[in-house]
């Protein structure tokens, strides 16, 4: 007997053997059931979000509820939800303000990520140079580099530069290591791009510059808004980086929020709301971009 992907072995049914050949997790999702599946997926979705939640309704209670009892009495209490931490946390200079520095680093740093891997991962793709394969060598080695090893000698180098401590140094610094991995990525996902279309763009005059505007970007699109969305919750999520190398005048919003609890530690209605606020533009990104995040991956994971 004979299918379309080849001969049955002898002993199984047709049947059986497109069962054999099926993938692990799509058995065990037939075994279980459609819905007994997705009410498993979503209780495992809820539960990943209960710290968020918790969270968010901590930031809505005063701090004498807080320190009466759990957030989930608010289920059963309704009239703890207040606004006034977030006014006080609107008021408060400081957290503000290193919500702002932390968008005037983050941005920059995947913008510049961005740019220069796709014209990096080009290159290294479709155009000839001497020692291409030894240089994209080395940036693949570089990403086993940790950032712990170059802490000291990039202080020092800053320092001699007048960088240290300001907010450039550290948009150079996590350009610098966001880099190897972004070229690695692009890289790969831009020489699976059939060759008959680039050659049919330059046979019909296009350069290399309008060839990559044209023809990569649009195709790379997928990749480029996954490596965005893991270098914007890179950077925006960073604490060591910021500690060291940022203001200590006007520092991140990771370390604002750190500094406030060394020095009030029962500060918590501005904690929870600065820190609700400091998670919630990671989720915003990732859910905006959530559909070309997962194109990419899963072309990444096709290819």
């Amino acid at each position: 007997m004979t299918t379309a992907e080849g001969v049955v072995p002898p002993g199984r049914s047709g049947a059986g053997a497109v069962r054999a050949r099926r993938p692990l997790a799509a058995r065990i999702v037939a075994r279980t059931g459609g819905g007994a599946m997705r009410v498993f997926l979503v209780l495992v979705a809820l539960f990943w979000l209960m710290p968020s939640v918790g969270l968010l309704l901590s930031s809505l209670r005063s701090p004498q509820h807080t320190a009466e009892s759990g957030w989930w009495q608010v289920f059963s209490e309704p009239a703890q939800i207040t606004w006034d931490n977030y006014s006080q946390l609107l008021s408060n200079d400081k957290v503000m303000g290193s919500l702002l520095t932390t968008a005037a680093i983050t941005v920059p740093a995947t913008v510049l990520v961005v740019v220069i891997g796709s014209l990096a991962g080009y290159a290294f793709a479709w155009m000839d140079f001497p020692g291409r394969d030894g240089w994209f060598l080395a940036v693949v080695g570089l990403l086993v580099v940790p950032v712990q090893v170059a802490l000291i000698p990039v202080a020092k180098l800053f320092g001699a530069v007048g960088l240290f401590e300001t907010t450039a140094g550290v948009v150079l610094f996590h350009t610098a290591f966001g880099l190897p991995f972004a070229v690695f990525l692009l890289r790969n996902f831009f020489a699976e791009i059939p060759r008959e279309l680039l050659e049919a763009a330059r046979l019909d005059g296009a350069g290399e510059l309008r060839l990559f505007t044209r023809v990569v970007l649009p195709l790379g699109g997928p990749a480029i808004a996954s490596l965005a969305i893991f270098q914007f919750l890179w950077v925006w999520n960073d604490m060591l980086i910021a500690l060291i190398f940022a203001d200590s005048g006007n520092p991140p919003v990771t370390v604002a929020l750190q500094q406030e609890v060394r020095q009030f530690g029962n500060n918590i209605d501005v904690l929870a709301p600065g820190a609700f606020l400091s998670m919630v533009v990671p989720l915003i990104v990732f859910f905006a971009f959530q559909r070309q995040f997962v194109s990419g991956v899963m072309a990444g994971a096709v290819k």
